[in-house]
């Protein structure tokens, strides 16, 4: 009879397993198949700037004191870092289930049954070793030591352990990206402000320049050579200089209040040098190689370990299709007198089962959560692709940037250059009655928006070897 009921319970576990063994059919998408170029643009040059840290890619001392500081105190990086250490507490979660849980369980209590029933009437018999009635009503006291385990007989504790430790390392790579950004964005403004500098020395000199001229006019009106109309239109090119330097002012403002709340430190003053654009050392880039994206971005980095992450909780979730065993145990002391409580072996409890569970009916929450995960997974490889096709246009875009922004300041210097001369021109021109004064206002807008495109494009090739930095994964190290 007995082994009659082992095969019954052999029979039945053997149903459960391929009851619940019903999975889903899916289409899995769970690598990547995109590749990468294998160059920039006809470019084959194998150093990489991204290799470089940025101390010593950067060589102004005073943006490096920016970036050091901001690594230290800009308060969203060190909220990603607490979002790291919750990752490494879910890493410490995910081992502990595959693990045996042992607790210790005390207590007591008491409990008054009705006379009149089996129990009530059973615990009003003699107690045999005391020769007197049961305690009524009846204590209860105890303690006992109990355990729990599930075997992870496919591995779904494992692989959700090893997903959480994965999304810990996407998370460091997260970081890294969001210092990459940092330090890209500290880069920019800085050399933004050396910009406007130079923008403000150049509409001061420039009102210097435009207040001579207004005297100068207002000199030919009492000689009768112009008329009012020529000194008023001179004043309003004055008035119109004084408030642009008040707009480069603001700016100057807000571009050190935006560096101030990169760096973690309330509005003050940015120490910078004082040399222009055009004297301040350009950073050299060498892009490498496009496979090379794969080792530096640490964005890319991240959608792959994401992808692999969202790859083993597929499995996760398809596990739950599957039986799971569990096994509790109990021992410890129990009795309705504490005198008797440590008495071994008629005090002594204890107790082991083992539960095979399988889903049966009603199967469409983990079915769902199948499909999600596997949802995921050809989300997470899409997005890895998307990622890549990203990078390697960033750096493309860059690349150009550079090559056109270099042909630009070449030929801006020579237009500032022509239309200073031109100035001087009409100035004299205009001294010897042969050029009006629209001629010498219209000469004098004409160079000084020349030179301010001039700062902007030397502005804009400084943020393009930033960029392209930050774009081959440069900044983290």
């Amino acid at each position: 009879m007995k082994k009659k009921n082992i095969n019954y319970i052999f029979f039945a576990s053997v149903c459960m397993v391929f009851v619940g063994c019903g999975v889903p059919k899916i289409t899995e998408k769970t690598a990547s198949t995109a590749e990468l170029p294998t160059v920039y643009n006809e470019r084959t040059d194998s150093i990489n700037s991204a290799k470089v840290d940025w101390e010593n890619y950067f060589t102004d001392p005073h943006l490096r004191n920016l970036i050091d500081s901001a690594l230290s105190h800009n308060q969203e990086l060190n909220i990603m870092l607490q979002e790291i250490n919750m990752s490494s507490n879910e890493i410490r979660a995910r081992k502990g289930e595959y693990l045996p849980f042992v607790g210790v369980r005390a207590g007591g209590g008491v409990e008054k049954r009705s006379e009149y029933t089996t129990l009530g009437a059973t615990e009003r018999q003699v107690d045999i070793r005391e020769g007197r009635e049961n305690p009524d009503p009846m204590p209860d006291a105890g303690a006992t030591l109990f355990a729990n385990w599930e075997i992870d007989i496919w591995s779904k504790l494992h692989n959700a352990a090893k997903g959480a430790q994965l999304e810990y390392l996407a998370s460091i790579e997260g970081k890294n990206f969001m210092v990459t950004n940092l330090v890209a964005e500290i880069a920019n403004l800085y050399y933004e402000l050396l910009a406007l500098d130079q923008e403000k020395m150049l509409v001061e000199r420039n009102l210097k320049l435009q207040a001579d001229a207004l005297e100068l006019v207002k000199l030919q009106k009492i000689a009768t050579r112009v008329t009012e109309l020529a000194v008023k239109k001179f004043e309003a090119e004055v008035f119109k200089t004084q408030s642009t330097r008040y707009k480069i002012e603001q700016r100057i403002v807000e571009a050190e209040n935006q560096l101030n709340y990169l760096v973690g430190q309330y509005p003050q003053h940015i120490a910078r040098e004082s040399s222009s654009l055009d004297h301040t050392h350009l950073p050299v880039v060498q892009e490498g190689l496009p496979a090379q994206l794969l080792d530096n971005r640490p964005d890319v980095r991240k959608a792959e370990l994401l992808m692999a992450a969202a790859k083993l909780d597929v499995k996760v979730a398809k596990a739950k299709f599957y039986p799971s065993l569990g096994i509790s145990a109990n021992l410890g002391y129990q009795a309705f007198n504490p005198a008797y409580l440590l008495k071994t072996p008629q005090s002594l409890i204890y107790s082991i089962t083992g539960d095979l569970i399988a889903p049966l009916v009603n199967k469409r929450a983990i079915q769902a959560e199948y499909l999600n995960a596997n949802a995921k997974q050809i989300q997470t490889v899409l997005s890895y692709e998307q990622t890549l096709l990203n990078a390697y246009v960033e750096v493309a875009n860059q690349l150009a940037k550079i090559k056109n922004m270099a042909s630009i300041n070449t030929l801006q210097d020579k237009q500032v250059a022509t239309l200073t001369e031109s100035v001087q021109i009409s100035y004299d021109l205009f001294n010897s009655a042969h050029a009006d004064y629209m001629e010498v206002l219209m000469t004098q807008r004409d160079a000084i928006e020349a030179k301010f495109e001039l700062i902007e494009s030397q502005k804009e090739q400084f943020n393009a070897a930033v960029n392209l930095y930050k774009s081959l994964g440069g900044g983290w190290q």
